[in-house]
């Protein structure tokens, strides 16, 4: 079976070249690594361009950082261009110690047609479960986090987290590594790329659910998210990207009404209102 593998990098070229050598190591598939770099600072890019020319994987440089899906869309059209029937997108911080685990994270899309995006059971390095995400609700979902507060978290998963136990059809899968059918990202004209960041998982979910396709979790490969939150940055700057890519969700995705949509907005407001001072108190 043949699959591309994208990688889109940003000044991440350490992760970048870890995670390609994992990849190197996959067996039973037919594999061509697509290093996208998204405009990442000249020594960094550098420095994955020569490991890629060492080992024989695609690079393709992006003339600007434009987000996370148009720069993997960028691997997405090489990929279309070439004929693949199969894509998978992964962070550069995704490590897979399975050498199978793509030739099994392919076994239910070869088996039935209908599923479209696929994706396994991924542990972070706290030791929590990351996939499969339980469907994103209308406005009275969007208030959830005031329960949140009170609750206790879970030691081995989040609350947004389905059952990771068993392999089974679900609403969504992480972000941070999922195969995909090329025939089904041409036929949505490849990933919306409005958002810069975040919310990429709930609009594709949405864009498979409207299709009448299906998304699919199994438990049968497993690969580990080497993300640290500590690295993220600045919070006000990531809530400012959250908060613009879900206002762009509840416009165009959500299905709520106007007024449903009002108070989703209310309610991401409040949150972010709130988080912002508690980092300010924990600092």
């Amino acid at each position: 079976m043949r699959i591309a593998t994208i990688l889109l990098n940003y000044n991440s070229a350490a992760d970048c070249k870890k995670c390609i050598g994992y990849l190197q190591l996959q067996e039973g598939i037919e594999q061509e690594i697509i290093v996208v770099d998204n405009c990442s600072r000249k020594e960094d890019k550098e420095s994955v361009e020569s490991f890629c020319k060492a080992t024989g994987a695609t690079f393709i440089a992006n003339d600007r950082n434009s987000g996370y899906n148009a720069g993997n869309n960028v691997g997405l059209r090489y990929a279309a261009e070439h004929g693949y029937e199969y894509a998978l997108i992964a962070n550069p911080d995704m490590e897979f110690p399975q050498k199978d685990y793509i030739h099994k994270l392919l076994q239910p899309m070869i088996e039935n047609k209908d599923i479209v995006v696929c994706g396994s059971d991924i542990v972070g390095v706290d030791g929590r479960h990351q996939s499969p995400m339980y469907r994103d609700g209308n406005w009275r979902d969007s208030w959830g986090w005031l329960t949140g507060l009170f609750k206790k978290q879970k030691a081995d998963t989040y609350d947004f987290i389905d059952n990771y136990s068993t392999s089974h059809y679900c609403a969504k899968v992480c972000g941070c590594c999922l195969a995909v059918r090329m025939s089904f990202i041409e036929s949505i004209g490849f990933f919306d790329e409005y958002p810069m960041l975040y919310c990429e998982e709930a609009i594709l979910a949405k864009q498979v659910e409207r299709a009448g396709k299906k998304i699919y979790y199994t438990t049968e490969a497993q690969a580990v998210h080497a993300h640290i939150n500590s690295k993220k940055g600045d919070p006000a700057r990531r809530f400012k990207q959250w908060r613009r890519s879900r206002l762009y969700f509840i416009d165009k995705y959500s299905g709520d009404t106007i007024f449903g949509q009002f108070l989703s907005k209310l309610s991401i407001s409040i949150y972010i209102a709130i988080s912002l001072f508690i980092n300010k108190l924990k600092q």
